[in-house]
């Protein structure tokens, strides 16, 4: 009885295998198929037969990527848990000592380009640990993998024409192209379309390299700067809401904050409004990141209210714990240096 029911179980493993190793094989099949299309669209486009076909030669379908888009894992950490993970005793120091090593020309940069140099180091420090995780994923191969996928499609076949055009022109090498899962690139992760719209050739060797230094910075700053960061003004404050708060005031959502008003609308519903150091007619807004994300989390607690440089961050990252991770390792930076 046992031999026959592990001969079924044998039987049902080598089954699945085959139909995965069958989908699999269809999937690679229609994935070449599409790449020659893609070629033909990408030459059409403008870029170089030879860049083409060199650049997309060994472009790979890899059904991992698919599976990291479709299974995003969801965080079920509190947000002041996240914020401190991301803003710990050690990544300061880390900072630091960046800071220390390239300090001629982060300060620069943060003159040139008027964005302070905590913010970068914090935005460095959280998306890629100070460059010591740049991703070691084949972006040619993820991006068209991204595209060949009907769910965004359109979206990631533009990114890598973007970034065919760049290698093209000569402004990124091939031969470094190695980063996220989602095609990001370099020291402050940027997808090819904000390469193309916002890094520079810092150090003027007529070539943009997004993990040295010069260029990663002077870009994530330029970027910055063109989106409105205001610098030395504040992201957030930590509050404590009012129960009687309409609950049509409160933002779970990092997709579009709503209900922007004058500070001073907002008086009645915070208790601790009067210790908060607020321009009273400006803009702001609140939020409560818990509240989608962490199942049985309270309403009205954690709550901050934001300002514009706040937003500035969200269009870096939708997230709004990662906005508040930022604009807090930010102010560490700015007690240390």
């Amino acid at each position: 009885m046992i031999v026959k029911k592990m001969s079924k179980i044998i039987k049902l493993v080598f089954t699945l295998n085959l139909l995965f190793t069958l989908n699999l094989y269809c999937s690679e099949q229609s994935f070449q198929n599409w790449l020659d299309e893609f070629k033909i669209r990408a030459i059409q486009s403008g870029i170089s037969k030879n860049i083409v076909n060199d650049v997309l030669s060994e472009a790979k379908f890899l059904p991992k990527v698919i599976e990291y888009d479709r299974y995003q894992p969801e965080f079920y950490e509190d947000t002041f848990t996240y914020i401190k993970k991301r803003s710990s005793r050690k990544k300061i120091k880390d900072g630091l000592r960046l800071y220390k090593k390239e300090k001629k020309i982060i300060d620069k940069v943060e003159i040139e380009f008027e964005v302070e140099k905590e913010l970068l180091l914090a935005l460095m420090g959280i998306e890629t640990n100070f460059g010591k995780y740049l991703g070691k994923m084949d972006i040619i191969s993820s991006l068209a993998t991204l595209s060949f996928d009907k769910r965004r499609s359109e979206f990631f076949s533009e990114e890598l024409l973007i970034l065919l055009k760049l290698v093209d022109k000569k402004i990124i090498k091939k031969d470094i192209l190695f980063g996220s899962w989602a095609g990001a690139f370099g020291n402050f992760q940027f997808m090819p379309r904000t390469i193309r719209n916002y890094a520079i050739d810092f150090n003027e060797n007529k070539i943009i390299e997004l993990k040295k230094t010069e260029d990663s910075f002077a870009s994530a700053a330029n970027y910055l700067k063109k989106i409105g960061w205001k610098k030395n003004q504040p992201c957030f404050y930590k509050i404590a809401l009012k129960e009687n708060i309409p609950k049509k005031f409160l933002n779970s959502s990092a997709r579009k904050i709503e209900n922007k008003k004058k500070a001073n609308f907002y008086k009645k519903y915070i208790n601790n409004f009067d210790e908060l150091d607020i321009n009273k007619n400006e803009k702001v807004a609140i939020i409560i990141p818990d509240k989608d994300i962490i199942p049985g989390s309270e309403t009205y607690s954690p709550a901050f209210i934001v300002f514009e440089n706040y937003e500035k961050i969200l269009k870096w990252n939708r997230s709004l714990r990662f906005a508040l991770a930022v604009c807090t390792l930010r102010e560490s930076f700015k007690n240390e240096i």
